[in-house]
């Protein structure tokens, strides 16, 4: 019997009336390179992390962590509007960041305050944009917790689902366009491979070859929506079969399987001209944000074993211990120093003046039209009218 010559390539044919099977019952293995304990699994074939990157990303871990205990403590204190952790993805955060070059664009979701962390932008500047003070760099003008940075080559974050992962998508092409020897990163959650975004990005990135790594953090909970309400798949990872990109499963609680993957993702990315979709297998042990309360829709000792006994951070320290890198004075330092730092930080953002006013209508059109004229001054006469109504931080 002949091939069906079809655009696209050749197709064999067959007489026999034969569906492809909707899932098999062998899921789809989990790359893991350390034990629970810390220990190396015999046979890993990993990337060998030095003992000083080793002991900046633990570093960079507990900053992250205590930044998020710190700043989620001063919404529910009414000090900032709104919070989101990234308690239990630390290692997703800060191994994926250091296995990136500091050109690679990145367009991140909402949990990678540490992939920002890890490229310099300081805890200062974090605390800053969650404040909206006169030193945010997006001038007051974003929700807290949605940084960018064109310095470090992160995007700013959108607050609605998904747009990165398309917008990663053209940033990719036009990387591999200009030969920057360079890959764009974007970050989703499970909730977000829901979005038309998500397929629409994959497909264009593999259509057009496009030196991408979309890194899915499967945690298990889009919101309160459990990952079997999501997609009858098995999980994410599999998707990327239907769109022709090369993916891989990781353990996202594993900082060196986390490390290992990225990098060689990367090198295919750029080297081959390629996207690659990693799905990270974590758990989201924090609420989706200061507007949830997680214990509502999961069980409390669910949430407990993955804080305790799941932890990437203790994981990771064990692994840094057992190498002779890391001692309990090392420890006691770097929690007193990074508490004093985060706390600092946010004395130093709260006492801040605001933006001034005139920030609200700059930076859309390069000569302010007549309208925005109009809504300014507008604004100035109401506040001057009516001064109690408003704050008296407000630069008018």
């Amino acid at each position: 019997m002949q091939d069906l010559d079809f655009p696209g390539g050749k197709i064999p044919l067959t007489s026999q009336m034969k569906f492809i099977s909707e899932a098999s019952d062998k899921r789809l293995p989990c790359y893991r390179v350390l034990n629970e304990d810390g220990s190396l699994i015999s046979n890993t074939i990993h990337e060998q992390v030095g003992e000083e990157v080793a002991v900046n990303m633990y570093s960079a871990m507990v900053t992250l962590k205590t930044m998020d205990t710190f700043l989620y403590e001063a919404q529910r204190q009414g000090r900032i509007s709104f919070y989101m952790t990234s308690f239990g993805e630390e290692a997703i955060n800060i191994a994926s960041a250091a296995a990136l070059s500091p050109h690679d664009f990145v367009l991140p979701q909402y949990r990678e305050a540490g992939v920002l962390l890890w490229r310099g932008f300081t805890v200062q500047e974090c605390t800053n944009q969650c404040f909206g003070n006169k030193d945010d760099k997006g001038k007051g003008r974003q929700m807290p917790v949605h940084y960018g940075s064109k310095k470090h080559n992160v995007i700013t974050i959108s607050s609605p689902l998904a747009t990165q992962i398309s917008q990663a998508a053209g940033v990719a092409y036009s990387l591999k366009m200009d030969k920057r020897g360079a890959c764009a990163v974007a970050f989703t959650g499970d909730g977000g491979t829901s979005e038309g975004d998500f397929h629409a990005g994959l497909n264009f990135a593999a259509v057009m070859e496009a030196p991408i790594i979309f890194i899915c953090r499967n945690n298990g909970w889009a919101i309160s929506t459990p990952v079997h309400e999501q997609f009858r798949s098995d999980g994410v990872v599999a998707k990327g079969l239907g769109y022709g990109i090369r993916s891989i499963r990781v353990d996202g609680n594993d900082a060196i399987a986390v490390y290992s993957a990225i990098r060689a993702a990367r090198n295919m990315a750029i080297n081959e001209n390629r996207p690659i979709l990693v799905e990270a297998m974590t758990y989201r042990v924090g609420h989706h944000s200061t507007s949830d309360d997680s214990t509502k829709y999961r069980p409390t000792n669910e949430i407990q074993y993955w804080k305790t006994s799941r932890s990437p951070i203790s994981r990771f320290r064990k692994y840094i211990q057992r190498n002779g890198w890391w001692s309990e004075d090392q420890e006691s330092q770097l929690c007193t120093n990074v508490k004093q730092q985060v706390l600092q930080a946010i004395k130093t953002a709260e006492g801040m003046e605001k933006p001034a006013l005139k920030e609200l209508f700059t930076d859309v059109y390069e000569q302010m039209p007549p309208n925005l004229h109009e809504q300014e001054r507008s604004t100035r006469d109401t506040i001057n009218k009516h001064p109690k109504d408003y704050p008296t931080h407000l630069h008018v």
